[in-house]
């Protein structure tokens, strides 16, 4: 058996990022940039306020008290998305509405609550000074900035941003094309009717959300029987996809096909086998195609939690290098431990924890119960996965490293 850290690091140097492709800005987010993005305009394009209130000359009101209030004549109206039809003069104001334009001859503006009417002028009891409360042209970018990465995961913001740059196609890496294969006799698929001593399909379904979530697209290649030759054909599907998944079939029972199928296509296997619990018996291997990139496939363990956590430490990172991703690991936070945290035998174990958040604002960590890789319902509950060695029993009020799986509040 090797380490986890070693199996991640053969796996990560047989994968590479994927080319790119232009789409719709609308299928942007969560993707990769693969063009760095240069600001075509300024924005805004023109000074604005900030304010509902009055344009004016700063100079007008610079002898302008309580006592000695001065007068200025409204004689003019800018609206948002309008301007004004000719230049601010000295002695008057225009009325003026957030995002309006600051008409010509016009410095500064005054909040419409810090003055009073009086019949068609209003009263200023104080100077406003050059600038306030206007928006300055390029304020937020200049025409010729770099403000986008190549290599930027486009989140709200960016797609805000770029669309204010009039942005409707934009150049991202592609999403890897994921094949998941299940198999087993006892397997039965959705749709179907389980007989005795069989069960319904959950592996397909959860591998398909992890691929999604970690931006891949996912590709069902159906549910294969416990024979060579089905299993091989199955795989055969998935061929012309980026990755492909099995689960199930890859210990070494009489009825584990997988690496046997993957020999007869070819495989170069990179490893099997790796130093924790659940998920021990995972396989690795990439198949060469001629003219294009050695396809990578991964063999997971069939029990449900097995499956879902190996492709956590695993298959998780591979996806995002191949997506063009800067950041491959979830966070990992310290918590303390809440009852004791045991790991029994002599595997490293990944150990399905929730999360809370203590008054001193620490984590705490909690076994969601039975760790048993057949319970998947101890996926549901989990926050998070406890990294805990060998034979090793992190006691109540002991801190243990905690993969985080979801944000906790």
């Amino acid at each position: 058996m090797i380490q986890v850290e070693e199996a991640l690091e053969r796996i990560l140097a047989r994968v590479g990022v994927l080319g790119d492709e232009q789409v719709p800005l609308t299928r942007a987010l969560r993707r990769v940039l693969a063009e760095s993005v240069v600001s075509s305009l300024d924005l805004p394009p023109w000074p604005n306020s900030s304010m509902d209130g009055y344009a004016l000359r700063s100079a007008d009101t610079r002898r302008a008290s309580t006592a000695a209030p001065v007068r200025l004549s409204v004689s003019g109206r800018v609206a948002a998305g309008h301007v004004a039809d000719r230049a601010l003069v000295a002695g008057e104001a225009f009325r003026i509405f957030t995002g309006g334009p600051l008409p010509e001859g016009g410095d500064s503006v005054i909040p419409q609550e810090d003055v009073s009417k009086d019949g068609g002028a209003i009263v200023v009891s104080r100077p406003v000074k050059t600038g306030d409360f206007i928006r300055p042209q390029g304020e937020d970018m200049r025409a010729g900035d770099g403000v986008l990465d190549r290599g930027r995961l486009l989140g709200p913001a960016e797609m805000g941003l770029l669309a204010a740059l009039g942005r409707s196609q934009v150049r991202v890496l592609r999403r890897p094309r994921v094949g998941v294969l299940s198999t087993g006799d006892e397997i039965v698929d959705l749709g179907g009717h389980p007989g005795p001593g069989q069960i319904l399909n959950s592996n397909t379904y959860s591998l398909m959300a992890q691929i999604d979530e970690a931006g891949g697209e996912p590709i069902s290649l159906g549910v294969a029987a416990d024979r060579l030759g089905d299993i091989e054909a199955h795989l055969r599907w998935g061929l012309d996809c980026d990755l492909v998944i099995s689960s199930a079939g890859v210990s070494v029972g009489e009825l584990d096909f997988v690496k046997a199928a993957l020999e007869r296509l070819g495989a170069e296997q990179h490893l099997w086998l790796v130093d924790m619990r659940p998920g021990k018996p995972i396989a690795f291997a990439t198949i060469p195609s001629a003219g294009k990139r050695a396809l990578p496939v991964f063999a997971l363990p069939g029990n449900p939690v097995s499956a879902m956590v190996t492709f956590e430490l695993f298959v998780r990172p591979a996806l995002l290098r191949l997506g063009g991703h800067a950041r491959l690991q979830r966070p990992i936070v310290r918590a303390r431990a809440e009852a004791p945290i045991a790991n029994p035998g002599r595997r490293r174990g990944y150990l399905r924890v929730t999360l809370s958040v203590g008054e001193d604002g620490g984590y705490r960590a909690r076994l969601t119960g039975d760790q048993s890789s057949g319970i998947l319902r101890s996926m549901v509950a989990a926050d998070g996965l406890a990294v805990v060695p060998g034979d090793t029993t992190v006691e109540t009020g002991g801190t243990v490293p905690v993969i985080m799986l979801r944000e906790v509040r």
